[in-house]
């Protein structure tokens, strides 16, 4: 069941939509309707148009935009508005649809509206979902689950999840959690895949990517973020037994597993995606890009030339795969047939290690090692600009603008999305950062802009910024 703070989040987004009249855009983004809405019920929108008829239509025709807009992202994690349930949003693509957010801020900065130190040690990104937010960190010789109200960042509860994952690049876990159905889904640094109660905290089942599924422990750890789609967790433990899993969300049983492919786990996470009027789940490996079906039957796959790490999450748009990665990789798309992928471009103009892409209007924009922060046409690959920026580091985007964060030095850069080139208009520096960094680590977790705020992380300190106009 909704909690009371979801339900209302859901009806205040409903009544500021209604009172206005907007552009809605098909699932193709070729047709648009210009109305207002009217009401969701049963997976069905329905909308008014100026000339005062309305229109009903599945939530899941309209743009992945749209449907987050109206909590029903493509994601499958069953997102309220507002909400951010899982690494990289509720589309997997650290694209927010929130609006009237400032377009520039204080010379100082955002107003910060809390920070907190309790969140552990790590690299754990932000869920954000019913007013709470989940991430993880390493207390002592323990990983956990962690639980805080989003308004005070206050811990509400943690729980246990394995022990200590130890690395010259920081302790600890690296997982996101994913909130889904009342229940946190989240992956230790040694691969314990843990269900807790959203509530409470209290676990429901566990099991080890390791020794219940074959996996094994790259030099990295576990870094996924568990996908959930219905009934079923979708984890890549790799190895002998299948590289991909689904495990039933009541129990943990393993529902199935990729024996076909059995290359080892990376550090990239799933993206569900629908093409050709199925429903599939696309991975990127060390040498090897798939999809996979609902039931586990392998669909297609491509070679990839990974090297030392593969870590960026796969995009996808228009029946095009496109992924990235580090080491002197590059990038390379594939187009979506029957069956199979074929090779649309593969260069090394977006060599993104692991600050991630996110894609805007058909424009990729990202840190690349070669070049700096980057604008990559999608479609062909071509660079359209390139600039030094902030220097290297992770990006979201929200509201027209990019969200740039050094890894350095904690800078965060208000950026226009623009074929124009690089545009700053504001920046600022992350004030609680950490003196427990590892020598060889940076500050490497993804800002998440959702609720109007900013959530940044180093390592045990998590701060909140406003950026609503």
């Amino acid at each position: 069941m909704k909690t009371t703070a979801t339900i209302l989040l859901s009806l205040c987004l409903t009544l500021a939509v209604q009172a206005e009249i907007r552009i809605w855009k098909d699932a193709s983004g070729t047709h648009e309707i210009k109305a207002e809405l009217v009401g969701v019920q049963g997976g069905k929108v329905t909308l008014k148009r100026e000339n005062g008829t309305t229109i009903t239509l599945p939530v899941t025709s309209l743009s992945k935009a749209d449907q987050a807009l109206l909590g029903g992202g493509s994601g499958g994690s069953g997102a309220a508005a507002g909400d951010w349930p899982q690494w990289r949003g509720p589309n997997r693509d650290d694209v927010s649809t929130e609006t009237g957010l400032l377009k520039k801020w204080p010379a100082s900065g955002p107003k910060r509206a809390w920070v907190s130190q309790e969140a552990g040690l790590g690299y754990s990104g932000f869920a954000v979902s019913g007013g709470k937010i989940y991430t993880m960190g390493l207390y002592d010789a323990e990983e956990k689950v962690v639980c805080l109200d989003a308004a005070t960042g206050k811990k509400v509860w943690d729980s246990f999840v394995g022990a200590i994952y130890k690395n010259k690049w920081g302790d600890g876990p690296r997982c996101t959690p994913t909130v889904a159905g009342g229940k946190v889904y989240a992956i230790g640094g040694n691969g314990d895949l843990v269900c807790l109660d959203a509530a409470t905290g209290k676990q429901d089942w566990s099991k080890s990517l390791v020794k219940d599924l074959g996996g094994k422990v790259q030099g990295w750890g576990y870094t996924e973020s568990p996908l959930v789609e219905g009934d079923l967790v979708i984890v890549t433990p790799g190895g002998g037994q299948g590289a991909i899993a689904a495990l039933s969300t009541k129990s943990g049983k393993v529902e199935w597993q990729t024996k076909d492919v059995t290359e080892n786990a990376q550090y990239s996470s799933i993206i569900p995606i629908d093409h050709g009027g199925q429903r599939q789940y696309v991975q990127l490996l060390m040498k090897t890009i798939l999809g996979v079906s609902k039931e586990g039957k392998v669909l297609w796959q491509t070679d990839f030339p990974g090297q030392t790490a593969v870590i960026p999450t796969p995009i996808y748009s228009d029946g095009q795969v496109y992924v990235t990665a580090g080491y002197g990789v590059g990038c390379k798309a594939v187009k979506l047939g029957a069956g199979s992928a074929e090779e649309v471009y593969a260069n090394k103009n977006m060599e993104n290690h692991h600050g991630g892409v996110v894609l805007v209007n058909g424009l990729l924009y990202g840190h690349s090692n070669n070049g700096g922060w980057t604008c990559q046409d999608f479609k062909t690959g071509e660079v359209v600009w390139q600039d030094k920026g902030v220097g290297k580091g992770a990006v979201a985007y929200a509201d027209g603008m990019l969200y740039c964060q050094s890894e350095n030095d904690g800078t965060i850069a208000l950026v226009e999305t623009s074929k124009k080139g690089w545009n700053m208009v504001s920046s600022f520096k992350l004030e609680a950062q950490t003196s427990q960094r590892a020598k060889d680590g940076r500050i490497w977790t993804h800002p998440v802009v959702v609720g109007g705020k900013l959530y940044l992380r180093d390592q045990e300190f998590i701060s909140c910024y406003d950026v609503k106009g």
